[in-house]
C-alpha cells in the first residue's frame, strides 16, 4: 500500500517551482554574462538587442504552442519535453561563437521555456480549490525570482572560475536533474498514489472515477480570442511584461553601462530586485483570497485590486533614471520587481477564475503571446534606441503602464455568474493519460 502524503499539493507545487528555477538559471544566464559574451565575441549592443528579440519573438508564440501542448498531451510529459529542450539548448550555449548562433540558440530557448506559466497554472488549476490557486501561482513564481536571484553569483562565479562558456553548461546540466526529478514523482491528482482520500476530496477529485464525462474536443483557440474575458487579462499582460524582461536582460548592461557597476558589483546587487519580487509572488495571490475572508470580496475583484494597487507602487521605476545615487536607482528597481510580480500573479491567476480547467494552459498561453508581443517591441526599442537616447525614457515608460493596464482590467472582464466548469473527466478524456499510467483500479471504475 502506497504511503499517503499531507498536503501532496503544495510538494507538487514546489516540484513545479524547482523547475521553474531551472527555466529562469537558463533565461538569465546571458544577461548576466553579457558584458564577458559581448566583448570576447566582439557582438555590438544593437546585436545584443537582435539576440534578447529573438527569444522575446520565439517566447510569445511558444506560449500557446506549449500551453495547448499540456492541455492535450498532460503536464507530465509537456514539462519532461520542454525541461530537455531548456536544458539542452543553454548548453548548447556554451558553443556559440558569434551573435547570429546566440541568436538561434536564444529563439529556440524561448520556444521552449515558455511553458512555465501555461503548465504552471494548469497545475494550480487542478491541483488547488479557487481560493488557493492565487497563492499556488505564486508559489511556482517564486522560482522566476529565484533563478534570476541565483543566476548572477552562479554565473559569474562560474565565468571568473572557468569561463563564460563552462557557465551555460552548468545551467543546462541542473536543468537535466530537474527533468529527471519530474518524471519520476509528478502525476495528475486523480493518479497520484500518494493522494489521500481527505486532499483529493479538498481539491474536488474524490469523486472523479464515479462519474465519467463523454470525450470532448481540445480547446477552441477561435472561441477563446472572442471573449473579451480573455482580452481583459490579456491587454493588462501587454502593458505589464516589459518591466520583468528589462529586469532580466537589460538590468546587468544598465548597471555596468550607466551605473558604472563592474562583474563582482552586478553579482552583489542585481539579484536584489529579484528578492523583492519573490515578496510580490506572496502578495499578489494572497490579497485577494485575504479580502474574500475579510470582506467578502468576489476573487475576481480582489485580483483586480491587487493589480491596482501594484500599479500605483510601479510608477516609483520612472525615477531610476533620474536619481544620482546608485543605491537609490537599484531600490527603485526591487520597488518595480516587487510590484510587477505582484500584479502580475494577481493577472495571470486569473485565467483558472474565468475559464474552465481544459482550457487554462491554452488561455495562459495566449495571454503569454499577447504580453510577449509587448515585451519584445520594447526591448527591441531599447536594443535600437538605448546609446542615442539613454535608458531613462524607458523607465518612465515601464513606471506608468501598468496604470492603462489596471483601466484595462476593470473596464473588460466580466466575472462569471457560475465558477467555470470544473469537471477533471473532462481532461481525461483529452491527453492527460500522459501524466502517468493507470491504474488498474482507475481502469476498472471508469470501464
Amino acid at each position: 500500500m502506497t504511503m499517503k502524503v499531507k498536503g501532496l499539493r503544495w510538494w507538487m507545487i514546489g516540484l513545479l517551482t524547482l523547475g521553474t528555477i531551472t527555466n529562469y538559471l537558463a533565461r538569465s544566464s546571458l544577461s548576466v554574462a553579457a558584458p564577458t559574451v559581448l566583448h570576447h565575441l566582439n557582438i555590438s549592443t544593437h546585436e545584443y538587442g537582435w539576440i534578447t528579440a529573438a527569444f522575446l519573438v520565439m517566447y510569445p508564440l511558444g506560449a500557446p504552442l506549449t500551453g495547448y501542448l499540456m492541455d492535450r498531451a498532460g503536464l507530465r510529459l509537456g514539462f519532461l519535453l520542454c525541461g530537455l529542450g531548456w536544458s539542452l539548448i543553454c548548453f548548447a550555449h556554451g558553443f556559440a561563437s558569434g551573435w547570429v548562433g546566440l541568436l538561434v540558440l536564444r529563439a529556440l530557448l524561448g520556444l521552449v521555456e515558455a511553458a512555465f506559466i501555461p503548465g504552471g497554472m494548469r497545475a494550480a488549476a487542478y491541483w488547488f480549490p479557487p481560493h488557493e490557486r492565487g497563492t499556488a501561482a505564486g508559489v511556482f513564481n517564486l522560482g522566476t525570482s529565484t533563478g534570476a536571484i541565483l543566476a548572477p553569483p552562479l554565473i559569474a562565479w562560474s565565468i571568473l572560475h572557468y569561463s563564460w562558456n563552462v557557465a551555460f553548461m552548468i545551467v543546462g546540466a541542473l536543468g537535466l536533474a530537474w527533468v529527471v526529478l519530474w518524471f519520476a514523482f509528478y502525476r495528475n491528482p486523480d493518479r497520484h498514489p500518494a493522494l489521500s482520500t481527505q486532499e483529493a476530496a479538498y481539491i474536488g477529485v474524490s469523486d472523479e472515477h464515479a462519474r465519467r464525462a463523454s470525450p470532448r474536443s481540445g480547446p477552441k483557440v477561435v472561441d477563446i480570442l472572442k471573449q473579451r474575458n480573455f482580452w481583459g487579462i490579456a491587454l493588462p499582460r501587454f502593458c505589464a511584461d516589459p518591466l520583468w524582461g528589462t529586469l532580466v536582460y537589460w538590468m546587468p548592461l544598465y548597471l555596468y553601462q550607466a551605473r558604472g557597476f563592474d562583474l563582482k558589483a552586478i553579482a552583489l546587487t542585481a539579484w536584489l530586485p529579484f528578492v523583492a519580487a519573490d515578496l510580490g509572488c506572496m502578495v499578489g495571490g494572497p490579497l485577494s483570497a485575504w479580502l474574500k475572508r475579510r470582506f467578502d470580496v468576489p476573487i475576481v475583484d480582489g485580483k483586480r485590486i491587487a493589480f491596482t494597487l501594484a500599479a500605483v507602487l510601479m510608477i516609483g521605476m520612472a525615477g531610476v533614471g533620474f536619481v544620482r545615487s546608485p543605491a537609490l536607482a537599484v531600490f527603485l528597481l526591487c520597488l518595480g520587481g516587487f510590484a510587477h510580480q505582484a500584479l502580475s500573479i494577481a493577472v495571470i491567476s486569473m485565467s483558472a477564475d474565468l475559464f474552465p480547467r481544459r482550457e487554462v494552459g491554452t488561455v495562459t498561453g495566449l495571454a503569454a503571446l499577447v504580453a510577449g508581443l509587448g515585451n519584445f517591441a520594447f526591448t527591441l526599442t531599447m536594443g535600437w534606441f538605448v546609446s542615442r537616447v539613454g535608458y531613462t525614457p524607458f523607465f518612465v515608460a515601464l513606471g506608468f503602464g501598468d496604470l492603462l493596464g489596471a483601466a484595462l482590467l476593470w473596464t473588460l472582464v466580466r466575472r462569471p455568474a457560475a465558477a467555470p466548469m470544473q469537471e477533471f473527466a473532462q481532461d481525461q478524456d483529452q491527453g492527460a493519460a500522459a501524466d502517468s499510467p493507470r491504474e488498474p483500479a482507475a481502469r476498472e471504475a471508469r470501464a
